[in-house]
C-alpha cells in the first residue's frame, strides 16, 4: 500500500464523517467505511492513485496563497458594489487577455479559477499562453495586467 493510498483513505474517511454526521449509528458507520474502502479499491484498480490525486502536498503552499486571494475577493466585492450602487457609467465591461507564466495545467487552472473567483471578472477561455476573460471595468483589467496574481500563482505552482 502506497503513501498515496493511505492518504486517500484517511481524507475520504474524514470527509465522509464530517459530511455525514453519523458517528455512532450501528448500520450507517460500517456502510460509510465500506464506501470509503470500495472507492479506494476502485481508484487503486483504475491506477489513478498518484501524487496528483493526493491533495495533501497542496496544503502548505495553499495556506500562503489563500489569504491573499481572499483579500482580493473582498476588495473586488467592495469595488463592484460601489460601481453598481454608484454611477452605472463607471462600468466599462470588456473582454481582455492576460499572459500566463504557469507551466502546468494545475497552475493554469488555479490562475483561471482565481480570476473567476474575483468579483467582476470571469474566465472565458484558457489557452496555452493566455487567458481570455470578461471584466466589468477597466480598473479590474489594469489590475490583472499588473501581473501580481500571475506572479503569486506561478510562485505557488513552483512550491507544489
Amino acid at each position: 500500500m502506497t503513501r498515496y493510498t493511505v492518504t486517500l483513505t484517511l481524507v475520504l474517511a474524514v470527509l465522509w464523517l464530517l459530511l455525514s454526521g453519523m458517528w455512532t449509528h450501528p448500520i450507517i458507520l460500517p456502510l460509510g467505511a465500506a464506501s470509503v474502502a470500495l472507492t479506494v479499491w476502485l481508484s487503486h484498480r483504475l491506477d489513478i492513485v498518484d501524487r496528483e490525486s493526493d491533495p495533501v502536498h497542496l496544503v502548505v503552499p495553499s495556506i500562503k496563497y489563500w489569504p491573499w486571494l481572499l483579500g482580493q475577493i473582498l476588495r473586488a466585492n467592495l469595488q463592484v458594489a460601489r460601481r453598481i450602487l454608484g454611477n452605472p457609467r463607471d462600468l466599462s465591461p470588456r473582454m481582455a487577455r492576460v499572459r500566463l507564466t504557469q507551466q502546468s495545467d494545475l497552475g493554469r487552472s488555479i490562475f483561471a479559477n482565481s480570476i473567476t473567483l474575483t468579483p467582476g471578472t470571469v474566465t472565458i477561455r484558457v489557452a496555452e499562453r493566455e487567458i481570455l476573460y470578461y471584466a466589468i471595468s477597466e480598473d479590474l483589467v489594469a489590475e490583472l495586467d499588473e501581473g501580481e496574481m500571475d506572479r503569486r500563482v506561478t510562485r505557488l505552482e513552483k512550491e507544489l
